[in-house]
């Protein structure tokens, strides 16, 4: 049997979720049962929190302590890059298999390597922002008009100089 979960403990979950969607309780139930909480209520909170992100499937971070769940987003760098798209809001049911086909600019890209700047394994900013390239060329968009790799290979020939950025430092999760 596993230890009694003490209420006055904080606990971290994190998962999955789609934007503005109330996931199925009973995928929250297991997770969320031994742990006193009621799944609906926390899938209601979830759906909340993430409603500006509608229809895109995100990381959320629940922080449990005194039976009480506070939702946190935790955006992934492809969610970030994807809803910088701008794209119309898709129903996820029909619409299967959706190529990110649109345009962003070097601004959005920059603006998303400083937001995943802390959590990011790079030296440099630099390094940072050819990992949003590169994610921004998985998801099939480009960028100014150009290939993401085209300006991946700018960066390393040092036609294309990235400023440097001291993100605020992320707090220890324990």
């Amino acid at each position: 049997m596993p230890p009694k979960f003490d209420p006055n403990e904080v606990a971290y979950l994190y998962m999955r979720a789609v934007g503005g969607e109330v996931g199925a309780t009973s995928s929250l139930a297991p997770k969320l049962g031994p742990l006193g909480l009621s799944p609906k209520k926390v899938g209601d909170d979830i759906a909340k929190a993430t409603k500006d992100w509608k229809g895109l499937r995100v990381t959320v971070k629940l922080t449990i302590q005194n039976r009480k769940a506070t939702v946190a987003m935790v955006p992934t760098a492809s969610a970030l890059v994807i809803k910088a798209l701008k794209e119309p809001v898709r129903d996820r049911k029909k619409e299967k298999n959706i190529a990110h086909d649109g345009n962003i600019t070097y601004d959005d890209v920059y603006e998303v390597a400083k937001i995943m700047r802390p959590r990011s394994m790079a030296r440099k900013m630099s390094g940072t922002v050819k990992e949003i390239l590169g994610t921004a060329q998985s998801v099939g968009c480009t960028v100014d008009g150009r290939h993401p790799h085209d300006l991946i290979e700018d960066i390393d020939s040092g036609a294309l100089v990235v400023e440097d950025y001291d993100a605020p430092k992320e707090e220890e999760a324990n």
